[in-house]
């Protein structure tokens, strides 16, 4: 019989499993500690099982976690990795460091491939294979937990859902592995530190409102107006930004939780003042905050990297419209920066 991975089971369920096997339930919460926890990745590190327990879980159970397969470092400190998953499919994950703000950001992905095709993404490119589980969402956190550390003596304080795949169409994982990262017998951060970022499904978004999710919510704006948005993002035909704007309003209503927009600047696409003064009607719906964003080209994509002047142009009307803006300058220029690169590769 092909072995399961016992992170599939709940706690409950383990402890059902531990009883059939003879054993005390204690010996379940154990083991789920060590899982969630502690992430281990082999019974063999379960210190305090007896030896014959683990040999019995090794003839039962797999532990199917995630292997780096290669680690970029770019000169401002960004590193990227490409992990190799059970079945061989490639992902990647970014620790984003801004020390001097102690802020240290792990962007993790959800999905091999994605499915959006959104025209200005490497992962777009990529056709979609699978939805990651949980297990293998958190472990990209608890790895790249271990290279801050490892590099700046500090551990993660941010988790940003904004790698390959899109979350919501994820769901169950993306709720499950926050459950584990947030949880007191997981890894015990705040869901205040956490942000989902989606290219915009309504109907998804109105399902976080009402399950009353904790963490907060980013939308992959990129133009304010739904004919630029056709272009750029197929997924906006199906989900405008009427229906969009209305699933935000539910969603903050129903939580109150923060909402952003990730607005990357293309060359002469969306960065003139006319689409700054269609991005402030968007803006007056709910409390707000516009990350602008230095685009990374990526090969054979039709768009360029919007110029310093025109970024701060367009920042600098949203603010005299009163609306809180921050620009992202471009980080890891000199490494596969762009999500999907470096899984695309090779």
């Amino acid at each position: 019989m092909e072995k399961i991975d016992i992170r599939k089971f709940g706690k409950k369920e383990l402890e059902d499993i531990f009883v059939e096997l003879g054993e005390q339930k204690f010996r379940a919460r154990q083991v789920y500690e060590w899982l969630w926890q502690k992430g281990a990745q082999s019974f063999d590190s379960m210190s305090n099982l007896s030896k014959s327990l683990r040999e019995s879980l090794k003839e039962k159970f797999v532990i199917n976690g995630i292997e780096t397969d290669k680690v970029q470092v770019s000169n401002d400190g960004t590193i990227k990795s490409r992990f190799k998953l059970f079945d061989g499919h490639l992902i990647e994950s970014v620790l984003i460091p801004v020390p001097s703000d102690k802020r240290f950001t792990v962007c993790v992905s959800s999905q091999v491939g994605c499915s959006l095709t959104c025209t200005f993404c490497a992962t777009g490119r990529m056709k979609r294979v699978r939805n990651l589980d949980a297990g293998e969402i958190y472990d990209q956190v608890v790895e790249v937990n271990k290279q801050s550390l490892e590099k700046f003596d500090r551990p993660l304080t941010n988790i940003v859902y904004m790698g390959m795949g899109e979350p919501l169409l994820a769901y169950r994982s993306l709720i499950e592995s926050i459950e584990h990262i947030c949880s007191e017998e997981g890894l015990h951060m705040s869901p205040r530190r956490i942000t989902v970022s989606t290219a915009g499904i309504a109907k998804m978004i109105k399902k976080l409102a009402d399950d009353e999710v904790r963490f907060n919510l980013a939308l992959s704006l990129h133009a304010a107006d739904d004919q630029k948005r056709n272009q750029i993002m197929p997924i906006n035909e199906q989900n405008n930004l009427a229906n969009l704007m209305e699933s935000l309003i539910y969603f903050y209503e129903k939580t109150k939780n923060k909402i952003s927009y990730e607005y990357i600047a293309f060359q002469d696409f969306n960065d003139s003042i006319e689409d700054a003064k269609n991005l402030v009607k968007l803006c007056h719906n709910f409390p707000v905050k516009v990350n602008i964003i230095e685009y990374n080209p990526i090969d054979g994509a039709p768009f360029l990297k919007s110029s310093e002047k025109n970024i701060d142009e367009f920042a600098n009307y949203l603010r005299r419209h009163k609306i809180m803006v921050t620009v992202r300058r471009s980080r890891g220029r000199d490494i596969d920066a762009a999500c999907g690169q470096l899984a695309n590769k090779e």
